[in-house]
């Protein structure tokens, strides 16, 4: 699964959180929210995590499906 790193950052800042805020608050290390905010793809349960700690659906991080068709 891949979060569109844009809503994800775009998040963060509505939040006011920095990667050390999510990763605590989502359970999730540091290196993988770097990686989700650079695009790169993680896991589903890594994705639940992060938006449950962002207080969002998941499907407002997720990236859009005819973008992930592109790559």
């Amino acid at each position: 699964m891949r979060i569109d790193r844009v809503k994800l950052i775009a998040e963060m800042a509505r939040k006011m959180m920095r990667v050390s805020d999510l990763a605590s608050a989502s359970g999730v290390s540091c290196v993988t929210i770097s990686s989700a905010r650079s695009g790169k793809s993680c896991k589903a349960e890594t994705v639940e995590r992060i938006a449950c700690a962002l207080g969002v659906d998941v499907m407002e991080i997720m990236e859009d499906s005819s973008a992930e068709a592109r790559r």
